[in-house]
């Protein structure tokens, strides 16, 4: 007699059990941090991500984490910087990873160009209040997308740090 094998990680299970049971479709997950925080130690999460319930629909594309001015802003994860600049007056700068996510790291002044290869930890560049939309306080809005146009998904860039806590809820009340 065989015996059944073993799952590593609840996640594969309780995402079957979700789509099986007709839950909401789950969004996909690493089974284990595969990336760097941004900012040193577990910062302060402010706002969390809110995918919008249509591509051009409201939301929270996004995490803001809390920061102070000066405060150096490291790579989650390594990759190609594809955009260094100024957007509505809001300092920033973009990373293209070989999973074929987009990393983007806002309000940050950086000296990096676009084509400069950073590795994941090493700094991209260091918050700064100008244009930062948490006011008083000061955050850093890290994003996390997939695709391009119309293909384009927004992820939550917390799933890089962390596997988030997966809760299952009885079928009945």
């Amino acid at each position: 007699m065989t015996r059944p094998a073993r799952l590593r990680s609840p996640v594969p299970l309780a995402l079957a059990c979700a789509v099986l049971l007709g839950g909401p479709p789950a969004e996909a997950v690493p089974e284990r941090a595969v990336g760097s925080w941004p900012l040193t130690g577990r910062p302060t999460l402010v706002e969390p991500f809110r995918a919008p319930d249509v591509r051009w629909g409201t939301g929270h594309r996004g995490v803001d984490l809390l920061g102070v001015a000066g405060q150096p802003v490291h790579a989650a994860l390594s990759g190609t910087v594809v955009f260094a600049g100024v957007v509505a007056g809001v300092p920033g700068v973009s990373l293209q990873h070989d999973d074929g996510t987009r990393s983007t790291y806002q309000p940050v002044v950086t000296t990096l160009r676009v084509g400069d290869v950073v590795r994941r930890g090493k700094q991209v560049g260091t918050l700064t209040p100008v244009g930062s939309h948490c006011a008083p306080m000061l955050c850093l809005h890290w994003g996390l997308r997939t695709g391009t146009g119309r293909d384009l998904v927004y992820l939550d860039p917390l799933t890089l740090v962390a596997v988030p806590r997966v809760r299952l809820l009885p079928l009945t009340g």
